[in-house]
């Protein structure tokens, strides 16, 4: 279990197995994360492959984009064995997540557009321009509503709508909802991780610039300021809810804060704080079993060949 595992390619039949993804298998609440038994303690991705994102599925598949072309690498969380099963547009593939219907809903950065691509067969299923203007599409939730995005370079988030049968919008379906109340825009990056909170009636959203969370109104995009006690959440990124624990990643503290929340999302306290000899800038987090995974994203170091990518897993 400990030590790191060299990504292998896969053969069809073994890729086959891994990423076959059924809707009643893929299904799980935000309080429940899937999953259980060994898991592998540091998962290595191809060389310079620049991950930001992370999603797992039921099965214990971790799903990762490539912010250097938008490859999407799936890799197995207890062998570590994996490769790239939808090639990337040659823009970033920031944030993902994962639906019960084995779906990947990707935030695709600069370019201001999602995409979705079945994690069985790597195909994209619909791309969606979000915004025109200033963007960079950062994450994304699935809630019973449908995917939200949000966009560290203007005031608002998206939604995609997605009703109970599962069939994705049209284009002028996508809704853009304002950010407005105590929100105030600020130089850099803001918008950045999203989660859904513990009652599903409303988002929250770390702004990055500020290290503030805020509660979202999903109706109408009304953000209050969530009491954490005086808690900064500098270099605040990825965003994940289980139960009523959330977890912020710091990326550049190389750290995950874990709060307590109220079901409501509207105040919480730190618990404690999580850190790794392995973390180097991660950015996201997702949940298997009583483990918490994260990519180093690197920032700063420049993607070369031989450069060390890799995933970390941690206790939670």
């Amino acid at each position: 279990m400990a030590g790191r595992t060299v990504a292998r390619t896969l053969t069809a039949a073994a890729l086959t197995g891994l990423l076959a993804v059924s809707s009643a298998n893929a299904a799980y609440a935000a309080g429940s994360p899937p999953g259980g038994g060994a898991v592998e303690d540091l998962i290595d991705l191809p060389d310079g492959f620049q991950p930001e994102g992370i999603a797992i599925d039921r099965r214990g598949t971790a799903y990762l984009g490539s912010l250097s072309d938008g490859d999407i690498y799936a890799a197995d969380l207890r062998t570590g064995e994996g490769e790239v099963i939808s090639e990337g547009p040659g823009t970033a593939s920031a944030g993902l997540k994962v639906d019960r219907f084995g779906r990947l809903f990707v935030s695709g950065g600069p370019s201001g557009t999602a995409r979705v691509i079945d994690s069985a067969t790597g195909e994209v299923l619909a791309t969606y321009q979000l915004a025109t203007g200033a963007a960079f599409i950062n994450d994304v939730v699935v809630t019973r509503d449908g995917a939200w995005f949000t966009n560290s370079q203007a005031a608002e988030l998206y939604l995609l709508p997605i009703g109970p049968s599962g069939d994705l919008p049209d284009p002028d379906d996508i809704v853009t909802l304002p950010l407005t109340g105590q929100w105030v825009q600020q130089a850099g990056f803001n918008a950045n991780g999203i989660a859904e909170t513990t009652d599903k009636k409303a988002l929250l959203v770390i702004q990055s610039a500020t290290g503030t969370l805020f509660r979202v109104d999903p109706d109408t995009g009304d953000a209050t300021v969530v009491d954490l006690g005086g808690t900064s959440l500098r270099f605040g990124d990825g965003l994940l809810v289980v139960g009523r624990t959330l977890y912020v990643v710091q990326n550049r503290l190389n750290q995950v804060a874990v709060i307590r929340l109220d079901a409501h999302g509207t105040s919480g306290s730190l618990v404690e704080t999580l850190t790794s000899e392995d973390f180097d800038v991660p950015t996201t987090v997702a949940a298997y079993g009583s483990s918490l995974f994260l990519p180093n994203a690197r920032f700063g170091s420049p993607p070369a060949t031989g450069t060390d990518d890799d995933v970390v897993r941690i206790d939670r």
